[in-house]
């Protein structure tokens, strides 16, 4: 489970993982679809922290989509290098929630790649966003960095 610090301006340690040797492509280095890969997993890391579990998903019938993502890849990451995501919440509105993730080489304290992403609350059974519970507004904006 992620550790979050209300109002801290330094974001959570939301995954923890290793550059595999078939995660890096033809050049050498980790293709893209994996540093997507990490952000996503990170992502649920952070979704639980403020209640979006997946307990709550299959029991309320509730979920999140991913409506934008802006991905900026800053440094190559290669096959071994250990790697943490950090995540911050940027903003929480009645539906939707923006947050960052910097995927660091923590070897390095390098930032490899930044993704920002705004996803909203749906309702799992018309597919549409609906309103987020009081508890998880609450807790969401709690986390919000205000830096």
């Amino acid at each position: 489970m992620v550790e979050m610090k209300d109002k801290s301006t330094d974001p959570a340690i939301t995954y923890r993982g290793v550059v595999y040797p078939w995660q890096c492509d033809h050049m050498g280095h980790m293709n893209v679809m994996w540093y997507t890969g990490k952000f996503d997993e990170a992502t649920w890391n952070l979704f639980a922290f403020i209640g979006i579990t997946p307990t709550y998903i299959r029991e309320q019938k509730r979920g999140m989509a991913a409506v934008q993502q802006n991905t900026a890849y800053k440094k190559e990451l290669a096959a071994g290098d250990l790697v943490i995501v950090r995540s911050r919440i940027l903003e929480v509105r009645k539906k939707a929630i923006r947050f960052q993730h910097e995927l660091i080489n923590d070897e390095k304290n390098e930032v490899a790649a930044t993704s920002e992403l705004t996803a909203v609350h749906l309702d799992l059974l018309t597919r549409k966003a609906c309103p987020f519970p009081r508890e998880i507004l609450e807790r969401a904006s709690a986390g919000v960095v205000t830096s």
